[in-house]
């Protein structure tokens, strides 16, 4: 039995493994095609066929709503299949969050996770400013309590680079313990040539913005 639900978020359902694709941002409100809540996928798990003992669940997604995030994540964690994500691209933001989600997490040379800390747009007095940045302290540490779950870096090491809006390249997640194993693809497509090529830029662009923060201090 197969069931496509949509074409960019979509869920596949063959014998007793589900696919699910994550390739759009994760919202509260689902205004595009490619957009997934936390509710719809939350809703879906529970329809799964009693047999479904595996759920791969594929990643390519600049993130998106913390709570949203959090809420798929546990969705995930709680359901009784073996769960394993798959980092397509990147897993940016509450996208990772997710991706902790997997008792096996996959990565390919040519993808990266991304890590920060929560944020919102806010106005006001000062002490609502205050209670704002405290809100945002504790909302962090609820995605760090989830990648702390899995990563052998030492918390503080962890909020750090969350600090400093960190991009990942697998072989780190995999040292760090963000990852548990990379496949290699050995397609030689342009467009894997391209990825591979903007994921070197990103990181070389982020270990010369940590170079010019040291030099300066």
């Amino acid at each position: 039995m197969e069931t496509m639900v949509k074409r960019y978020y979509s869920l596949a359902i063959e014998k007793a493994v589900a696919n699910i694709y994550i390739y759009g941002d994760i919202v509260s409100w689902e205004w595009l095609e490619s957009d997934i809540s936390s509710y719809t996928l939350a809703k879906e798990l529970e329809t799964l066929p009693e047999e479904v003992d595996k759920i791969n669940v594929f990643i390519n997604s600049y993130g998106g709503e913390v709570k949203e995030g959090l809420a798929i994540y546990n969705a995930l964690k709680r359901h009784k299949a073996k769960v394993t994500t798959v980092c397509d691209g990147f897993a940016c933001s509450a996208a990772s969050v997710v991706f902790m989600a997997g008792d096996e997490r996959v990565m390919s040379n040519a993808s990266l996770l991304m890590v920060h800390n929560a944020w919102l747009y806010t106005a006001g007095d000062a002490n609502r400013l205050r209670k704002d940045a405290e809100d945002l302290d504790t909302i962090t540490q609820a995605s760090v309590s989830a990648y702390m779950t899995h990563v052998t870096i030492p918390e503080e090491e962890l909020k750090t680079m969350m600090d400093e809006e960190t991009w990942i390249s697998a072989a780190d997640a995999l040292a760090m313990g963000f990852a548990t194993s990379i496949v290699n693809d050995e397609q030689t497509a342009v467009s894997q040539s391209v990825k591979r090529k903007l994921i070197d830029l990103l990181l070389t662009m982020q270990e010369d913005a940590k170079a010019a923060q040291a030099a300066k201090n």
